[in-house]
């Protein structure tokens, strides 16, 4: 056991070392798809799209969705490259060729059905009518399944009306499942709540509004200024009493991809909210808190955020002895949300541009592998956190957990984050000088030239 602790931690110092240093002439947004659209991690298994050089090997999962969704975004912000049409069309054959799977009251089967608002807009641009209203229709199912099927708090209990997180998960909320269900919620709001009318459309978004409301209002810590990771309506019931409060209904730890989910879906929702729902200052509040209390847990030097966002690195794990360390697909997430809001309006740039500027940075020194074939993988990922009966959420389970292991191979929870904060930043930056250059081996639409303005 001490053997295979010294091995991992020997592991993760080597990969550290080795990350690439920040290229300005570089695209990393499509870098990254270039390398690994055909070849990533879901935990333990190889997924990929289709690719001109890979067959499909996908799933209808969260992780698969959220990598999915997130080449579409790229596709849609560089479709005039002929060289990125790939992307769409990997991702279309897999959503043509993939059974849509909801399970009872399961948030996370939700995610995947994001991408059909992407694919909607393209295949209508691109004449595909037909495929267009299939996409409409099968986003339409993911919205009614949540809306009218999902299992919610009721009776007298506290949060009445909050989403479950999963069915046997009773009368839980974790911060989780606002980027599953309610951002896919917002946007078909955003993109088809008019066809319903006016009072269905205020409901909704209502709605939508209750459940921000309801886990932040239990998740908050206006001392530490951070989220917990969940929280319980009935805490002593058989699924809970193991980690939550007896009294509060809380988890015990502020776990960082448990508040980057939060963070993200807390902008991805404003982006389509009605500038005139009485709710929606309610939610800038908490992305504004949300944003200011992470900055302080910035780490100076890397810029990037730990696993564990109440300490540093000095705390270890027991029995694994592995320090709290600096986690990718967190801080990916982080990342993407800050210049997303400031791009948006919502968070003050002058208060946030130099964190996001600096996250971004360390995300590329401290997370991104330049490999020899000219292709780059995403190191240092928490490959999964839950909890339940046998997962106790403290400190110890986010570090020793059986199931929270660190990921070194371009896990797709860090994958799809960081492409985002990488059209993001690409968003942010659009009208820098610069000349994408060509990396060995790799002819693809990453290093595009460009021509510089005068």
């Amino acid at each position: 056991m001490k053997k295979s602790i010294f091995l991992l931690s020997l592991i993760i110092i080597t990969f550290s070392l080795s990350a690439a240093t920040y290229r300005p002439d570089s695209l990393y947004s499509k870098w990254i798809i270039d390398s690994r659209m055909g070849d990533f991690r879901n935990k333990t298994t190889t997924e990929g799209f289709k690719t001109p050089t890979n067959a499909r090997n996908t799933i209808w999962d969260y992780v698969t969705g959220l990598v999915a969704k997130s080449i579409l975004m790229a596709y849609e912000q560089y479709s005039t490259e002929p060289r990125c049409a790939y992307y769409f069309a990997g991702i279309q054959d897999y959503a043509d060729n993939s059974s849509m799977i909801l399970g009872a009251s399961n948030i996370d089967d939700l995610n995947a059905g994001k991408i059909y608002f992407e694919l909607y807009r393209i295949a209508l641009a691109k004449g595909q009518t037909t495929k267009a209203a299939t996409y409409k229709a099968n986003a339409t199912t993911c919205r009614n399944t949540l809306k009218n099927n999902h299992t919610r708090i009721s009776g007298n209990l506290p949060g009445k009306g909050g989403f479950w997180h999963k069915y046997q998960y009773t009368n839980q909320m974790w911060l989780d499942g606002l980027y599953m269900g309610p951002t896919l919620y917002a946007e078909w709001q955003g993109n088809f709540g008019a066809e319903l009318g006016n009072a269905d459309n205020t409901a909704s978004w209502n709605d939508i509004a209750l459940q921000f409301d309801t886990i932040f209002k239990y998740t908050w810590d206006a001392q530490k200024k951070l989220n917990y990771h969940a929280w319980s309506a009935e805490p002593t019931n058989a699924a809970s009493s193991y980690w939550a409060n007896a009294t509060t209904g809380r988890s015990q730890e502020f776990w960082a991809r448990g508040i980057g989910w939060f963070f993200a879906a807390l902008v991805d929702v404003l982006e389509y909210m009605p500038t005139n729902h009485p709710a929606r200052v309610r939610l800038v509040n908490y992305t504004n808190l949300v944003a200011d209390g992470l900055k302080y847990r910035q780490d100076a030097v890397s810029g990037c955020w730990y696993q564990l966002l109440q300490y540093d690195n000095s705390l270890k794990g027991s029995p694994c002895n592995i320090n709290n360390y600096l986690e990718s697909s967190a801080s990916s997430m982080f990342t993407y949300a800050y210049l997303k809001g400031m791009r948006l309006g919502i968070l003050d740039k002058t208060a946030y541009a130099t964190v996001a500027n600096k996250a971004y940075k360390g995300l590329i020194a401290n997370f991104v592998v330049e490999e020899s074939n000219g292709k780059i993988k995403l190191i240092q990922s928490c490959e999964s956190a839950g909890l339940s009966g046998s997962r106790k959420g403290d400190a110890n389970y986010y570090l020793c957990g059986s199931d929270v292991a660190i990921h070194n191979n371009t896990e797709g929870k860090v994958l799809g984050p960081f492409i985002m904060a990488s059209l993001e930043f690409e968003k942010a930056n659009q009208t820098s000088t610069y000349t994408i250059i060509q990396k060995k081996k790799i002819k693809s639409c990453w290093f595009k030239q460009r021509k510089t303005s005068k």
